[in-house]
């Protein structure tokens, strides 16, 4: 079987350090493989992501180093040009009888899941599942246009994780009828991936822990679309030294910073040392790293950094 890797970012802000430790373990797990490597542009909501954005996630890629042999800002390797293909995964989960509309607003939602759900994530109790259609009717008469969910059984599936081991999730009850489409019309992630996964032959997915909880059901929906699902591999997230993990949104470690700081060998040695594949931060080419790369070297929790 070809190996066909793929880093898949979201053009909402500036990519900093834990974004790169992904798209470097991605890179190499793909590269050390004998593997593709496609870069997925997923800018599915126009409210966050912006070409811009997007222009300069794919220069921080290649000043670090890292190449792809397909994607990037190619029309048919951006998610927001891609809605015939899951166009059509929505209308086979509806001749499936699993997805349905669902009128609630946040408050409704939140209010109507249950309060325990695994992992602090609210499970939805299904009330628009059960509404008849006079009361749709009546709900699009009074304006409420619906999010699109899909219906999931009480069944529990088993991940073999490619790093963490064994992960299992009962859908029904850790997970819940889940949302595919927004109310706004914009398709929500967990149908998109799993589309353009499946669709760009994708059979290796590197990412980190956060999206581990969602590999179930992407695995189900894979199965339910008639795909095969790829082998996983979720890596650790970089934290500061309270724990918080690093994200966009409070601009940590961004590449605006790293750049200004580091030469690209220099950040490339500094991530293999997060990642365990070196004993100290020294200057290296993301070729230089194939070698040395091995699941087996790769931290399982979290990881504080502090640049050096």
């Amino acid at each position: 079987m070809k190996v066909v890797g793929r880093f898949a970012p979201s053009p909402s802000g500036r990519m900093h350090l834990g974004n790169l430790l992904c798209a470097l373990l991605a890179w190499l797990d793909a590269r050390g493989r004998g593997g593709r490597f496609i870069l997925r542009i997923e800018d599915l909501d126009p409210d966050r992501c912006s070409q811009s954005r997007a222009e300069q996630l794919v220069d921080d890629l290649r000043w670090l180093g890292l190449d792809w042999d397909e994607g990037g800002l190619e029309h048919d390797y951006c998610q927001s040009n891609r809605g015939v293909s899951y166009q059509w995964a929505f209308e086979r989960l509806r001749e499936l009888g699993l997805v349905y509309p669902c009128y609630c607003t946040r408050a409704e939602r939140l209010a109507a899941s249950a309060p325990h759900a695994r992992e602090g994530a609210p499970v939805y109790s299904g009330r628009c599942a059960r509404l008849s259609q006079t009361e749709r009717e009546m709900m699009e008469q009074a304006g409420r246009a619906p999010a699109w969910r899909v219906r999931v059984p009480d069944e529990t599936v088993v991940v073999e994780d490619g790093h963490l081991g064994c992960y299992i999730q009962n859908l029904k009850r850790d997970c819940g009828d889940f949302i595919i489409r927004r109310s706004d019309g914009v398709w929500a992630y967990q149908l998109a991936v799993v589309a353009d996964d499946a669709l760009m032959g994708v059979t290796h997915v590197v990412r980190g822990s956060d999206l581990l909880s969602s590999t179930p059901r992407q695995e189900w929906l894979h199965q339910m679309l008639g795909y095969k699902p790829p082998r996983y591999f979720h890596l650790p997230l970089l934290t500061d030294l309270t724990g918080r993990r690093l994200s966009k949104r409070d601009r940590d470690l961004d590449m605006g910073a790293l750049r200004a700081r580091y030469t690209p060998m220099e950040l490339t040695g500094l991530l293999a040392w997060y990642a365990g594949l070196s004993d100290c931060p020294k200057s290296a080419e993301p070729a230089q790293l194939i070698p040395l790369f091995s699941w087996a070297k790769v931290p399982k929790n979290n990881v504080i950094v502090g640049c050096p």
